[in-house]
């Protein structure tokens, strides 16, 4: 199937879903299976059955139409006589949004959960305390996974001009397709946070991978000490990137070791005061406990999620 072909068959089921008024907030992974768990074998009875919980369906429940949608999307997976959707579909507001079934186990699965929905409110939060300068602004999400970022703060910047950017192609197609059905044009590319892009932006928003994971999943998977390596690196070279006036919001995470964020420290250390306004914060003090069962985290005291606004001050006038 072409790409192009696959595009329009995904967009078509977004479209029959919110014909049905289909909603589904998608909670953490434990929670999920934690839900699954209280009837491990049955099968699906509703469309939050199949495109949310995950769970197997019969071609009967699912009937014709919605079937053929499937199948045109490339979307069933057998499971004995069942199937399953390979992909899930999450709401935010009258939002849509295409993202990989449960368990997100494969290296390139495309990741929504708790921290998209604290993603979407903190850039929303932060555009409405300091929102960059008017006139059509050039925008861009990094690392932008199924665009939930970019649809989600669109709506606040009309007329603005966005460029997704991610290094796994299954979301950038996923991120392509939520924003056609959101009626937002993106400019979609494969690209390591900016490379091979030109030019400075008047916003950047990122969230990036920040754990340390053990399969290395590039969703989850932050690098370095702890995981924060890729959100330092994102900060360095988007600063670099904005203009005068321009916008960076980071939403990110932290391990704090004995009661230190050195995440802080070294974010601190990138944007002196002469050529930018820096804020950082604390948003969610305790988020993925369970890591700390893993001897990577054995000196850690919690996981937090912060956010760091950065902007470049406007040049001096002459």
């Amino acid at each position: 199937m072409s790409e192009d072909a696959r595009d329009a068959a995904l967009l078509e089921l977004l479209r029959w879903l919110a014909m049905r008024q289909y909603r589904f907030t998608t909670p953490t992974p434990l929670t999920h299976a934690r839900v699954l768990a209280r009837e491990p074998d049955r099968l699906a009875r509703t469309l939050t059955d199949i495109f949310g919980w995950s769970r197997p369906f019969s071609a009967t429940l699912a009937g014709p139409e919605l079937f053929a949608l499937l199948r045109e999307a490339d979307l069933l997976e057998p499971v004995g006589e069942a199937f399953r959707s390979r992909l899930r579909v999450s709401s935010l507001g009258e939002q849509l949004f295409l993202h990989s079934a449960y368990p997100t186990l494969a290296a390139n699965a495309v990741f929504f959960g708790p921290d998209s929905y604290r993603f979407a409110r903190y850039v929303a939060a932060e555009l409405h305390l300091r929102r960059p300068q008017a006139g059509a602004l050039r925008c861009a999400d990094i690392g932008s996974g199924c665009g939930i970022g970019a649809i989600a703060t669109a709506a606040r910047l009309p007329g603005s001009q966005w460029l997704l950017t991610d290094i796994n192609p299954e979301a950038l197609q996923l991120a392509r397709v939520n924003a056609a059905f959101a009626g937002l044009a993106v400019d979609a590319r494969l690209a390591n946070v900016l490379a091979g892009t030109e030019g400075g932006f008047d916003l950047l928003i990122c969230n990036p991978p920040y754990l340390a994971d053990l399969q290395q999943r590039a969703y989850r998977h932050g690098g370095g000490s702890l995981g924060r390596e890729l959100s330092l690196r994102i900060a360095a070279e988007a600063g670099k990137r904005l203009n005068p006036g321009g916008l960076l919001l980071l939403y990110t995470g932290v391990a704090i070791v004995d009661g230190e964020d050195s995440l802080r420290t070294e974010l601190a250390a990138l944007f002196d005061g002469r050529q930018f306004s820096f804020r950082y914060e604390e948003i969610d003090p305790d988020v993925f406990g369970e890591e700390l069962e893993l001897p990577t985290y054995a000196r850690a005291d919690r996981i937090a999620v912060v956010g760091l606004a950065v902007r470049r001050l406007p040049l001096p006038a002459a």
